[in-house]
């Protein structure tokens, strides 16, 4: 029977992967009860933090546990990929995601019924009741429509199945390059598609995204949209093929940065005239996602992984205590 490994990357967030984890183990039971389950399903945690926090929870819910030292997300994932190969299909899952009812189900029959090179699920970012208007009202989580089994060209890996024969004959592997940026999700499924692989949507593969009640500040809110801003620029640039396509890349990132950055200056303005809470909201994001663009487009890259890890490096040795 082909195995499907359900590859979950991890860095120092032992209850939030505990969470994952229990709720991953417990559709993957039911699956591999079924008498004619198409694949036999597995767990793998790869633990980006050396010292290995997240061992005993894996092993306890019975989880295969590997450390990837090397820092970074495109290094944990080209690990995943690795440690897979004798498995025909790889979902990926992040530690800080719950898969609703049905999840794990509804990627198989996506990914056996059409036979892709990728299934992409649906994430949905769990708001706290209590969060600034400015945040909620903002559309900082909306995500786009799309209906079952629609062709996407491009997708996140944190609800993503990859078919692991698609991968190797395309040659693909996450660029390290973007690795404490972020990115290389959005890199290497370009180039799946560019390169003549599909990728699937399956709308009834929920995830439910369990982010820190702390971030969801306007300061968090642009800082985040600032970063997916950079690295669409910087992602576009790097796949071009010649010095003269980079140079092409980067004029339109610019070009298209500076239309969002004044655009969302107006809308802004607007709003601060009108007294709209959203359209002040809207119109500061999409101006900051064009400085972003910008930014990426002169070469600078957003390190916001890195510092995260800093960050977290420092609290886990008692020398800072916030988010």
């Amino acid at each position: 029977m082909p195995e499907l490994v359900v590859a979950i990357p991890t860095f120092r967030r032992a209850e939030a992967l505990r969470n994952a984890l229990t709720a991953v183990r417990a559709q993957v039971d039911v699956e591999n009860g079924l008498a004619d389950a198409p694949m036999h399903c597995s767990i793998l945690v790869i633990d980006n933090d050396s010292a290995g926090s997240g061992e005993q929870i894996a092993l306890e819910i019975g989880a295969k546990y590997v450390i990837e030292p090397q820092p970074g997300i495109a290094a944990v994932r080209n690990r995943a990929l690795g440690e897979c190969e004798h498995a025909r299909a790889v979902l990926f899952i992040d530690d800080d995601e719950i898969p609703e009812p049905g999840w794990l189900r509804a990627m198989i029959e996506m990914y056996t019924a059409t036979k892709p090179t990728a299934v992409a699920g649906r994430v949905v970012t769990h708001i706290p009741e209590v969060v600034e208007p400015w945040v909620s009202k903002g559309g900082a989580f909306d995500r786009p429509i799309r209906t079952r089994g629609q062709l996407i060209r491009e997708a996140a890996t944190n609800n993503l199945l990859l078919d692991l024969d698609g991968v190797h004959r395309l040659g693909l592997s996450f660029d390290e390059r973007f690795g404490l940026t972020g990115g290389s999700d959005s890199m290497f499924t370009l180039q799946l598609t560019r390169r003549g692989g599909t990728i699937r949507w399956a709308e009834d593969a929920v995830v439910i995204e369990q982010e820190d009640p702390r971030r969801f500040s306007p300061r968090w809110v642009l800082m985040r949209t600032f970063r997916f801003g950079n690295t669409s620029a910087r992602v576009r640039i790097a796949l071009a093929r010649s010095r003269a396509g980079r140079l092409v890349e980067r004029l339109r990132a610019l070009g298209r940065g500076t239309v969002r950055a004044v655009g969302g200056s107006v809308r802004w303005g607007f709003g601060v005239v009108a007294g709209s809470v959203r359209h002040r909201a809207y119109g500061l994001r999409t101006a900051t996602r064009g400085l972003g663009m910008m930014a990426g487009a002169l070469g600078y890259a957003h390190d916001e992984y890195g510092r995260r890890r800093q960050r977290s490096s420092m609290k886990s040795t008692g020398r800072v205590n916030r988010p």
